[in-house]
């Protein structure tokens, strides 16, 4: 049976994408780092997704060597402490070209048009995303990095270039700058800050501890605590380009 992303509650399709055999299909020529569409079969279950192994990753001045794959990971972590779903199941596992990311694929619904959508003020899918963003410092927050589904939902992927520790945020969705931050985002930033916190760990602390540094984790927490003393969604950073390039 070949499963589809609507079809696999998130802890299926992650058992799935940890256990399952990758067979690749075919290449993304798009990406700017090597990104490989394949099938992941496990049993009678199989999904398609994208594999991105750490070996093609293309060094970066302002990101470690081969982090990109674990930055992946670190932003489904955050994802899935705010419960907001804005990330495809995701894992870190072996693959046919060595360790890498492994996503879930998501087809996007292709009657919406992304321009449009990106610059949409009510969707409160989009709202969140601008505010998860913020929370993992996403430096890459293109049009075509926005999948919504035919049933409403919104997904992002490629969250490789985020959680530097200086203020990097690059994104199409500023239509919220300054504004107040919605009942519903204060009250999943605290979820996020408290699970951040706990003592004993959590399973969003456990991730950032497997792929990010002591001083970038801080900066999320700080980060966090910042969006909630300030109760606004942010601004750009003065002096560096606020929209990633090109923009779509």
């Amino acid at each position: 049976m070949t499963a589809s992303f609507e079809e696999l509650p998130s802890t299926d399709a992650v058992e799935l994408l940890r256990v399952g055999e990758l067979t690749v299909a075919g290449r993304l020529t798009d990406a700017s780092n090597a990104a490989l569409y394949c099938v992941v079969t496990s049993g009678s279950v199989s999904a398609g997704c994208i594999y991105k192994p750490v070996a093609g990753e293309r060094p970066l001045w302002d990101f470690p060597d081969g982090t990109l794959a674990g930055r992946e990971l670190a932003a489904f972590a955050v994802s899935e402490a705010f419960g907001w779903g804005v990330v495809p199941p995701t894992v870190y596992r072996d693959g046919p070209f060595g360790e890498g990311m492994c996503q879930l694929w998501v087809e996007r619904d292709p009657t919406v048009d992304l321009v449009a959508f990106s610059r949409d003020r009510v969707h409160a899918g989009l709202r969140r995303m601008a505010v998860f963003d913020a929370v993992i410092n996403n430096s890459d927050r293109k049009i075509g990095h926005l999948l919504p589904t035919p049933d409403g939902h919104l997904y992002g992927c490629d969250h490789g270039v985020s959680f530097a520790e200086e203020y990097k945020l690059r994104t199409v969705l500023w239509q919220w700058q300054g504004e107040p931050l919605t009942d519903e985002a204060l009250a999943a930033l605290d979820d996020v800050h408290a699970q951040l916190l706990r003592s004993g760990g959590s399973p969003v602390s456990e991730q950032l501890a497997r792929h990010l540094t002591a001083p970038e984790r801080y900066a999320v927490r700080r980060r966090v605590e910042l969006l909630r003393e300030h109760r606004v969604h942010p601004y750009p950073a003065p002096g560096r380009p606020a929209i990633p390039w090109p923009p779509v």
